[in-house]
This record gives structure tokens, C-alpha cells and sequence, in this order.
């Protein structure tokens, strides 16, 4: 496993651990669950607000309007919300939809990461590793955001299988991004969307419902944590 291509797929592994370690210790200390949606709302509304918007909005570049790219990322968290809100309906069916929405959202977002990846090496190896490192910086969250989301409306069988999904989609998005040219401008524009989608989940989701389970400051600082953490993971990896 030699070259560019063998090194892209390596930090996808790299990823895929490190989506691991954090999904590992969240089923390891769901007890205090409260805390650890309090976390995980800090780390989605991060990844939001400091690394996918910038990020879309350097990657349109003069393809999109600054304007266009955040009023893609307000139209997204309408849909998401009208989304899950016609998936929260009394059906036991529709229950069980709601239930694996925002965690399919997240592995979703794994994917494009890895495939930003496969991306960046095409343009050339550094470029390659700089965004690698960004990604492995925040999957640890990923992880623990993950569990967390199955956690709060699912159990933890279901848990277990997002977090596998969750950690082997950033070595699927490594390998077609490898495979298939996708434009900088397409990614921006994909990337303002997931903005969207997480600031909805963070802040509609996961911050009530970590209030409801812990009302208690600790909760509370424990999403200001979140966000501070993802806030330094985000600059270290660029």
C-alpha cells in the first residue's frame, strides 16, 4: 500500500478509529447520559459553526455567493426539521424512523469527510493530510455523537450498529473520493447543507434533551466544553 492513494486510505482507517474510541466511551458511560448529550450538542453545534461553514464557504470560492451558501445552510435545517418532525408522528413506524434520522445524518457526513479526503489527495499529498488531520481531529466527537443520538430514542444494540456504520463510512468516502472527481464548489455546497442539518440536531435535539435528563450546570458546561473542543480541534487540524 504505496503512493498517495495507499496514504489516503490509511487516515480513513485512522479516522475510522478514532470514530471508535469516541463511540466506545460513550457506551461505556451512557449512565450519565445527560452529560454526554450535553457534550455531544457542544461538539454538533462546533463542527457546525467552526469547521463546516468556514469550510464551505472557502470551498465555493467565486462559484457561490457567501449569501447563497448560508441561505443553503438555513433552507437545510428547515427541510431537516420539517423532516423530523413528519418522521416524530404517533405511528410506531415513523418512531422508529425518527429514531435513526440524526444518526444516519452524522454517518452521512463521515462519508463526505472521508471523501474530502480522497479529494484532497488528488490535488496533492499535503493537502491530503491537512484535511485528514481536521477529520480525525473531530471524529472522535463523531463517535460520541453517534451513540449518543441512538442512545437518546433508540438502545444500545442500536447504538453499537451506527457506530459501526459510523466508523467504516470514512474509509468508503476515502475510497470514492479517490475515485471520483467531485468539484470544490459541489463539495462547499454539500458541506453548507450538513452545517444546517447539525445545528438543527445540536440545538433542537441534543440540548433539550440533555437539559430534560440532567437539569443542572453541569449540562450545561459540558456543551460549552463541547464546542470549545471542537473549536480547538478545528484550528490545530488546519
Amino acid at each position: 500500500m504505496t503512493g498517495p492513494s495507499g496514504m489516503a486510505l490509511l487516515l480513513g482507517i485512522a479516522a475510522s478509529g478514532a470514530t471508535l474510541i469516541g463511540g466506545t466511551l460513550a457506551l461505556r458511560y451512557h449512565r450519565r447520559l445527560g452529560v454526554i448529550l450535553g457534550l455531544a450538542a457542544g461538539m454538533v453545534i462546533g463542527v457546525a459553526l467552526f469547521d463546516l461553514l468556514p469550510e464551505a464557504l472557502a470551498l465555493t470560492g467565486t462559484r457561490f455567493a457567501d449569501g447563497s451558501v448560508l441561505t443553503m445552510t438555513g433552507l437545510a435545517l428547515i427541510a431537516y426539521m420539517f423532516v423530523d418532525r413528519l418522521a416524530g408522528g404517533a405511528t410506531s413506524l415513523s418512531g422508529r424512523l425518527r429514531a435513526h434520522l440524526a444518526p444516519a445524518s452524522l454517518t452521512l457526513h463521515s462519508f463526505i469527510d472521508g471523501t474530502g479526503i480522497g479529494l484532497a489527495f488528488q490535488l496533492s499529498p499535503a493537502a491530503g493530510v491537512l484535511v485528514a488531520t481536521a477529520v480525525i481531529a473531530h471524529d472522535l466527537a463523531d463517535g460520541v455523537n453517534a451513540v449518543s443520538l441512538a442512545l437518546a430514542t433508540g438502545d444500545r444494540a442500536s447504538a453499537r450498529r451506527w457506530l459501526a456504520l459510523n466508523a467504516a463510512a470514512p474509509i468508503a468516502g476515502v475510497l470514492a473520493g479517490s475515485a471520483v472527481p467531485v468539484s470544490a464548489p459541489i463539495l462547499g455546497m454539500t458541506l453548507a447543507t450538513f452545517a444546517g442539518v447539525f445545528l438543527y440536531i445540536g440545538a433542537s435535539q441534543l440540548l433539550p434533551r440533555s437539559h430534560a435528563l440532567r437539569p443542572a450546570p453541569s449540562t450545561s458546561l459540558a456543551s460549552l466544553a463541547g464546542a470549545l473542543f471542537m473549536l480547538v480541534a478545528v484550528r490545530l487540524g488546519h
